[in-house]
């Protein structure tokens, strides 16, 4: 069995914010809160969907683009890992998301709970680093941090994510970075309900928040609305895209594929910003590139820049909605 997050943190050199990140220049920008003029919603996109780009050209063209966000792509693997990071090139990644007049809301991971404390260890570690970029990016109001949970069941997993989340919420609180967990689509959370229960019973709502993707609860009897009115209290990012279900050959419903957001028109954006306008959010609406799109042959990561930011902006229109 996992050790307690409280037995393992007493046993593990979790750093707090170093001195460096105070010496860089003022923030890139702050998450809007009801800012003058608009309703404090933004309009953002994700460097997930551009993956073969540099992250510096890849903000110049969603600034270009119009958009008010950004989510930057962390995974190890990926150009702006931290790895890849010098404190130089964090300076003027900084420099460039403030000239461009964008705001930094999120840093996408993709990390798993552990039930081996080693590699739990090592995912603190991994985690600690991805802390840090955010502070070193914006450390007035650092971006949230947000990662799915993986596979799995959810009444044999629920307990390991209690314990292994909550070590990666610590974790966020030293450094000052709130975490967000995301249900995922046949992921062992994968409900809105689910991440509510888990906040709960961390119980730091303040620094643990849950990523909300309707794409993820298409076609699944989840009412739009409800959810989002019963997560909202919890929501600390937005993601959306479009869903569509299959039908196979024998006419029976097959499994469920990603499009550009408001692609397919299955997914009813203006009452998403409507609802969460409604209730006070105060974030940004990330438009996301599924793998399963930008994995095929002939993806252009300009185009799709283009056709989220027609359909969403459209959406933010037709919901009578001033972006922040």
């Amino acid at each position: 069995m996992p050790q307690s997050r409280r037995t393992f943190l007493s046993h593990s050199a979790i750093a707090v914010l170093s001195g460096a990140a105070s010496e860089l220049l003022p923030c890139c920008g702050v998450r809007a809160e009801g800012a003058e003029g608009g309703s404090g919603i933004l309009l953002g996109f994700s460097t997930y969907g551009a993956k073969g780009l540099k992250t510096e050209s890849t903000i110049d063209l969603i600034a270009k683009t119009g958009f008010d966000s950004v989510e930057i792509t962390v995974w190890p693997d990926w150009d702006a890992s931290p790895a890849n990071m010098p404190q130089k090139r964090r300076t003027g990644l900084r420099n460039q998301i403030s000239d461009c007049g964008l705001t930094l809301t999120s840093l996408m991971e993709h990390l798993y709970p552990e039930i081996d404390d080693a590699k739990h260890k090592t995912s603190l570690e991994r985690l600690k680093s991805v802390y840090q970029l955010a502070n070193d990016l914006c450390p007035d109001r650092p971006p949230v941090v947000q990662t799915v949970l993986g596979g799995g069941d959810w009444a044999e997993k629920k307990s390991l994510f209690v314990d292994r989340v909550g070590d990666w919420t610590a974790l966020g609180k030293s450094h000052g970075v709130v975490t967000c967990v995301k249900p995922h689509r046949g992921g062992g959370m994968s409900k809105p309900s689910e991440a509510v229960w888990l906040i709960q019973q961390i119980g730091d709502r303040k620094w643990l928040k849950m990523v909300y993707d309707f794409s993820h609860y298409a076609f699944r009897d989840i009412p739009l609305k409800e959810s989002i009115q019963n997560a909202l209290p919890y929501i600390g990012h937005v993601a959306v895209k479009d869903a569509v279900q299959t039908v196979a050959k024998d006419g029976s419903k097959s499994r469920v594929e990603f499009r550009l957001p408001g692609e397919a028109g299955t997914i009813d954006f203006v009452t998403i910003l409507k609802t969460l306008n409604a209730g006070g959010y105060a974030g940004d609406i990330s438009c996301e590139v599924s793998g399963m799109v930008s994995g095929k042959s002939g993806y252009d990561p300009v185009a799709a820049m283009k056709t989220c930011y027609a359909n969403v902006s459209k959406a933010f229109n037709e919901a009578g909605i001033k972006r922040a």
